[in-house]
C-alpha cells in the first residue's frame, strides 16, 4: 500500500460513505485519520480506507459499533503481531475472528432468504398487474 494521504472527500467517494458517517467513525474510534494537514484537514492512507471498508461491509449484516471494533482489534492485532504472538493469544485472537465470520455467513443466509421472498412477491406483483391490465383493456 501507498503512503499517499486522500482528504475525507476523496475518501467519502471511493467508499460510498458520507462525511458525516466518517466523521462518527472517528468520534467512536474505528477509524483515526492517519494524520492531519497543517490546516487541520483530516488526511487518510489506503489502509485507512480499507478499514472504512470492513465497516461498510459489517453494517448491512446488522453489527454494532462494539463488535466492529472486536473484530478490528483482533485483525490489527493479528497484522501488527505477526509471528510474535504467543500461540495461545493468536489461537484466541483467531477464534474471535472465525466467530465473526460463522455470524457474517449466517446473516448473509438470513438475507438471501428475505432477498428470495421479496423477489417472488415482486413476481406475483408484475402477474397480478400483467392480469388486471390485460382484463382491464380487453
Amino acid at each position: 500500500m501507498d503512503d499517499r494521504h486522500m482528504q475525507i472527500g476523496e475518501v467519502a467517494a471511493r467508499t460510498e460513505l458520507s462525511l458525516r458517517t466518517i466523521r462518527h467513525y472517528e468520534e467512536t474510534g474505528l477509524v483515526i485519520p492517519s494524520a492531519r494537514s497543517q490546516g487541520g484537514f483530516r488526511l487518510y492512507t489506503e489502509a485507512d480506507v480499507a478499514r472504512l471498508m470492513v465497516i461498510r461491509r459489517m453494517k448491512p449484516l446488522g453489527f454494532t459499533l462494539d463488535q466492529m471494533r472486536d473484530l478490528l482489534d483482533a485483525t490489527d492485532r493479528l497484522d501488527a503481531a505477526g509471528d510474535t504472538l504467543d500461540a495461545g493469544e493468536r489461537a484466541a485472537l483467531l477464534d474471535r475472528v472465525r466467530a465473526y465470520h460463522r455470524t457474517a455467513a449466517d446473516q448473509v443466509e438470513r438475507l438471501r432468504v428475505q432477498l428470495s421472498r421479496a423477489e417472488e412477491f415482486a413476481t406475483t406483483l408484475s402477474a397480478r398487474l400483467e392480469r388486471t391490465g390485460s382484463a382491464a383493456r380487453s
